[in-house]
């Protein structure tokens, strides 16, 4: 029988990308913590891994980067990311730039990386396991447990290897990804009405996007839109293609199964049939590699939630084991770093003598929130994927909404911070009202619009917009700048709304009543909507979208 001598603090069942981090952050913070990882893969695991979730995006960077010291790793090991990329009009395209291509000629002013998860793990798993007081088991399948209440030791059990083992701890964080061994056993999964399915697969070459078109657009762009997490959009679905730094490519085909049936695609020759079908550029480099493939994974229905993830009894779920939104724009890194970050302050409160009785539900109402206001922008989404003209306003709109909220008060450091919380949580419910009615709205444009898309590309970067939200979330702000800063955000997210929806409206009148949910949120903000009243936020786009 394996018995742990002293009792843990932390347990962490699962050691993939949110445990392993999450034992990090408590490391760093409180060095002395006694943390136990189980994993049930053998490591080091192979680069170029089965599992998704290569593409961060600014949040999640940050929490890489900054908040666990890994800047240095990932700038020596990994890929700088040249933002989110976007094509249409594939059924126009021989090349590449045969279409609309929204994207941007040079790096955003904060960082985001392309990741080899296999890579990374094995970099943070390998520090730990030579931490004092960090005890890192792989091949460890857990085999029950014990949650006690009252400040009792919760117990787990699991077999390592031909032999048992047994421990007890303060604490219980499920890490397991999609087996939730916690949820399951506690009966917290909770579906969500967001049906998407996805499939990916690895092959073992260095595609460059770049070499499948030609034009101006490809030498001013020098080269590098490979570095960005490309997706190749259409009714109903997109293709990524991510670059990873072991030399290996990721592709992934992820499409809404009312008009994209997954036994289309849900096997590799499938899967090659369809991007030759649907995206031929895509499927005539992927016919070239075949014989290169390193994997192909199937997942259906892929967005979940959980019913609970954070407990005053001292367990939580973090990762895929809690909830999951959809990849479209790489929010999963995002919710780990959340999660974590709420995970690690319970957990040292609780260590420090501090109650967690209340601050525990408040934490687990704003992360509830934060991922029911972020399901918005994905579900019932898809149909709009192939309009190039509704898609690029709508992707406009949904960077502004993540830099001006929740990627903002993550990366000014404001996440735990209830004092100023309670200060902007209103502005923050009025904000995810206003994107519920502008996600209907793009909804109601595309039933209006489904003209096809110019022959352009738009470059983010001469939208100012974009670029000073994006420099926004570094800035040095004390507690009053913050707030202000916040409410001069939720301001102009409003008068963004006004702006599109007067801008489609003038285009369809017959767009009127879908504009009248937002028109009556901005009257009661008390947004003045008339010309000049505020910048015009998107004059780089409208003219390259013939709006």
């Amino acid at each position: 029988m394996l018995e742990q001598a002293t009792p843990a603090e932390v347990v962490i069942l699962g050691g993939g990308l949110a445990g392993l981090t999450l034992a990090r952050q408590l490391r760093l913070a409180r060095p002395e913590t006694r943390v136990v990882i189980l994993e049930r893969r053998a490591h080091p695991v192979p680069e170029a891994a089965w599992k998704v979730g290569e593409s961060s995006v600014e949040l999640g960077a940050h929490y890489f980067s900054e908040m666990l010291g890994l800047a240095d790793h990932i700038k020596q090991d990994h890929l700088p990311k040249l933002g989110l990329r976007f094509f249409f009009g594939a059924e126009q395209r021989e090349t590449l730039d045969d279409g609309l291509e929204v994207g941007s000629f040079s790096f955003f002013p904060t960082p985001s990386f392309q990741l080899d998860r296999g890579r990374l793990e094995n970099h943070l798993a390998r520090e730990l396991a030579a931490a004092e007081g960090v005890t890192f088991l792989d091949q460890a399948k857990v085999t029950g447990f014990t949650l006690n209440e009252d400040g009792l030791p919760h117990e787990v059990t699991f077999r390592c290897g031909d032999q048992d083992g047994r421990i007890v701890t303060r604490w219980l964080v499920d890490c397991t990804g999609r087996a939730a061994f916690l949820k399951r056993k506690l009966d917290l999964v909770e579906q969500v009405d967001h049906k998407v399915n996805a499939v990916w697969f690895r092959l073992q070459t260095e595609t460059k996007v770049d070499d499948w078109c030609r034009g101006a657009s490809c030498s001013n762009n020098q080269g590098n839109r490979w570095l960005s997490t490309n997706h190749l959009m259409g009714p109903g679905y997109w293709v990524w293609v991510i670059p990873l730094s072991s030399g290996s490519t990721s592709f992934g085909i992820v499409a809404d199964p009312r008009l994209h049936r997954l036994d289309t695609y849900n096997k590799f020759d499938r899967a090659l049939a369809w991007l030759q079908q649907f995206e031929p550029l895509c499927g005539a480099e992927v016919a070239e590699h075949r014989d290169k493939l390193q994997d192909f994974l199937v997942l259906k229905n892929f967005s979940h939630g959980a019913k609970q993830v954070f407990s005053v009894d001292r367990w939580a779920l973090s990762g895929e084991a809690g909830v999951f939104l959809d990849p479209f724009y790489s929010p999963g890194s995002d919710f780990i770093g959340v999660s974590n970050t709420f995970i690690s302050d319970l957990v040292l409160r609780d260590l420090r003598g501090k109650s967690i009785r209340a601050l525990a539900p408040i934490y687990e109402q704003m992360y509830q929130g934060f991922f029911k206001n972020t399901l918005v922008v994905y579900q019932d989404q898809y149909p709009l994927f192939g309009n190039a003209r509704v898609m690029t306003v709508k992707i406009y709109w949904d960077y502004a909404v993540y830099w001006s909220l929740l990627a903002f008060v993550f990366i000014q450091g404001r996440l735990c911070d209830l004092r100023s919380y309670g200060r902007i949580s209103d502005a923050f419910q009025q904000a995810g009202a206003l994107n519920n009615a502008m996600q209907q709205f793009f909804r109601d444009w595309h039933g209006a619009d489904a003209t096809p898309a110019p022959t352009a590309f738009l470059d983010q970067e001469k939208v100012d917009l974009m670029v000073n939200l994006n420099r926004g979330l570094k800035a040095p702000l004390d507690e009053a700048a913050f707030l202000a800063k916040f409410e001069e955000n939720k301001n102009l997210l409003f008068a963004l709304a006004a702006q599109i929806t007067k801008r489609a409206q003038r285009r369809h009148p017959q767009l009127a009543e879908a504009c009248r949910a937002v028109t009556a949120l901005c009257d009661h903000q008390q947004v003045a909507v008339s010309d000049g009243a505020h910048p015009e936020y998107l004059a780089a786009a409208w003219p390259v979208l013939q709006l």
